[in-house]
């Protein structure tokens, strides 16, 4: 039995740092089985006694001290290939970001960390085989728990980082063209694209849906037949199924993502007559400071509308915007009501003309007005154009609440939102959209701005969730689609 007092005790707390437990104290065979684990020795039979010990752990600690100084040099070489080893692929990484991104300070620093970096690789290989041909005592080959660990973490460190580098640059472009879409197409994270890519190859993927234009084939709207019982499949038939002058519907659209599992959930306003469907900007939307949003169901009362839904983005400083100064041009009634800078890269103007059809085109405000543009707001992508749907081989799984406007060749409106971020519907991605509007028959249609500010009202309620991550949220809004009876 061992007390704290004994000398053999304060020798191994004070010139071992090896902390014994009051309780093992009082089993000498604890006590001997924590001293040899701690200090890696076995302790013959006839040094068990308390002086005889104290005596022999004496000569092992003199032991280790010698041990520990011829290690020494060994251990600062150990670590320092650790941490070289470490730095590498985070140089790999810092490589392929300065050679690719369009931010000019970062692209200048490359030839910097490439000189930087072949010398780490001089450096490593000069100590590996250091560390290889050195003398070692057989105790010192000896892999501890701690090394195993540490070569663990940098062999999990290593393959994660050269993953990151194979999504960022490698042969497979979908994951490219998610992070430059997603990116670009919000107003606070164009950086993201920005920081890994450079301005030609952000172009070029923004290219595939920017050059779209719907006016390269102008139709005339096919006659409908609502007295028809055959459809070519159920989707038909719910659009077609309407009441004598009935003016819309509100279809309930529920569904499974592309990933096969996560579902989606949302209403969609058929239109019938495309000519009840307007913009209408809040009363105090502008380009000023001291400009204010309102929330849809208060737009909606303002302009008696039967429905409305949130139409274009909004210039939103720290996500606490009041909604007030729109992004882009919003034309109402044939007049350029505001043409504040553009939010988004992809896309462009989503409106109908003096003729009742959609128009999906990258163009300016005075364009839009010479073109017959009545109604519209700026934004994107577009999902469909011409019947062509530009998102059927995208991989993008990234799902949120959405909303969408497109029109069915025969002159239907459809008005679509898609909860997002909560248990009854993750949302949707923009293949997702894309797909649901192709199913109904859309011809052209567009993205609006989605997220919290996704939200459909009828008779001026709320009939969708709107929700920021968080909670049910109510977003002011500076503009939104109606369905009016006028």
């Amino acid at each position: 039995m061992f007390h704290k007092d004994d000398q053999i005790i304060e020798f191994l707390e004070q010139t071992m740092e090896l902390h014994i437990p009051e309780e093992a104290l009082r089993d000498k065979k604890e006590t001997l089985k924590i001293i040899e684990e701690n200090l890696e020795v076995k302790i013959p039979k006839k040094y068990q006694k308390k002086k005889k010990l104290e005596k022999y752990l004496q000569k092992a600690n003199d032991d280790f001290l010698d041990f520990t100084k011829k290690q020494r040099p060994h251990r600062i070489l150990k670590n320092t290939l650790f941490f070289i080893l470490f730095l590498i692929p985070m140089m790999v990484l810092i490589l392929n970001v300065t050679k690719n991104t369009s931010i000019s300070y970062l692209h200048d620093l490359n030839k910097h960390m490439l000189s930087i970096f072949n010398i780490l690789n001089i450096i490593s290989i000069l100590i590996i085989i250091t560390f290889l041909f050195s003398k070692y005592k057989e105790k010192s080959l000896k892999l501890r728990q701690s090394t195993v660990f540490m070569m663990g973490i940098l062999i999990i460190y290593t393959i994660g980082i050269f993953s990151l580098i194979d999504l960022l640059y490698g042969n497979d472009k979908k994951y490219q063209d998610f992070i430059i879409r997603e990116s670009m197409n919000t107003r606070n994270h164009q950086f993201v694209a920005n920081l890994f890519y450079s301005t030609r190859t952000i172009e070029n993927t923004l290219s595939k849906t920017n050059n779209l234009d719907s006016t390269d084939e102008l139709y005339e709207f096919e006659k409908i037949d609502y007295e028809t019982n055959t459809y070519a499949n159920p989707y038909e038939k719910e659009i077609l199924t309407r009441e004598e002058n009935q003016i819309y519907k509100i279809i309930k659209v529920e569904g499974t993502l592309r990933d096969g599992v996560s579902k989606y959930s949302g209403y969609m306003a058929v239109v019938y007559d495309p000519s009840k469907v307007k913009i209408a900007p809040s009363v105090g939307a502008g380009t000023s400071e001291d400009s204010f949003g309102q929330i849809l169901s208060q737009i909606s009362k303002n302009n008696n509308a039967l429905v409305a839904m949130n139409a274009g983005g909004f210039y939103d400083p720290d996500w606490r915007s009041n909604g007030g100064i729109p992004h882009g041009t919003v034309i109402q009634n044939g007049e350029i009501k505001t043409n504040y800078n553009r939010g988004i890269e992809s896309g462009g103007i989503i409106g109908f003309n003096k003729e009742n059809k959609l128009i999906l085109k990258r163009m300016s405000a005075e364009e839009a007005i010479s073109m017959g543009i009545r109604d519209a707001v700026d934004w994107g992508p577009f999902l469909i154009v011409n019947g062509k749907n530009h998102f059927k081989e995208e991989t993008s799984k990234w799902a949120c609440a959405r909303t969408v406007i497109g029109q069915r060749k025969d002159g239907i409106v459809l008005m679509l939102v898609i909860d997002g971020d909560q248990p009854h519907s993750k949302g949707a991605s923009y293949s997702d959209l894309a797909d649901i509007m192709e199913r109904y028959g859309a011809y052209n249609a567009a993205n609006l701005d989605g997220g919290t500010s996704t939200s459909m009202v009828e008779h001026h309620e709320y009939i969708n969730i709107p929700f920021n991550g968080h909670q049910r949220t109510i977003r002011s809004l500076p503009n939104a689609w109606i369905v009016t009876k006028d």
